[in-house]
């Protein structure tokens, strides 16, 4: 038997995500997260009371545990090509490996919201037949993006097709 985990295949190179998803993730927390800070901080203020300082308190620790965990969790995120299927992982405690095949592909779709197109990165959302693949790669760069589109829709394409 092979000490080899489901995790870790043989012979094959992971390409990971830009370190700018970081950014992107931290900027959308910290703006939802602004308004607790600043209204318990304005609440606490204006009413006296020293209990209403937990709000903000909660929220700034909050802050602090999604500054620590996000950093850890894009660097975990990677996918690699192979000849018959796309490999996408992620997860730290609870690892997830999809194997989407191309021949099962039905479309790819290439994403950016504001705040991804202001920092330079995009998302790759495959689709399938089946609802709960998540075949989604975020933070990639618009030219590797665009570049990883058209392979996996033209490697789709001659697998449907049966060549």
């Amino acid at each position: 038997m092979s000490d080899v985990g489901p995790f870790e295949l043989a012979d094959l190179r992971w390409t990971r995500v830009s370190g700018r998803l970081v950014a992107a993730r931290l900027c959308v927390v910290g703006v939802v997260l602004a308004v607790p800070v600043v209204g318990g901080t304005v609440g606490a203020l204006v009413s006296g009371e020293p209990w209403v300082w937990a709000v903000p308190a909660v929220a700034l620790g909050v802050m602090g545990w999604v500054g620590w965990l996000v950093p850890r969790q894009v660097r975990a995120l990677g996918y690699a090509e192979r000849d018959d299927d796309l490999l996408v992982v992620r997860g730290i405690m609870f690892r997830r490996l999809v194997v989407v095949p191309y021949g099962r592909m039905q479309y790819v779709d290439v994403q950016a919201g504001p705040v991804a197109r202001w920092l330079g990165i995009a998302q790759v959302q495959l689709h399938t037949a089946a609802p709960a693949t998540d075949g989604s790669i975020p933070g990639l760069a618009p030219d590797e993006a665009a570049r990883l589109r058209d392979r996996l829709a033209s490697r789709g394409e001659a697998k449907l097709a049966g060549l």
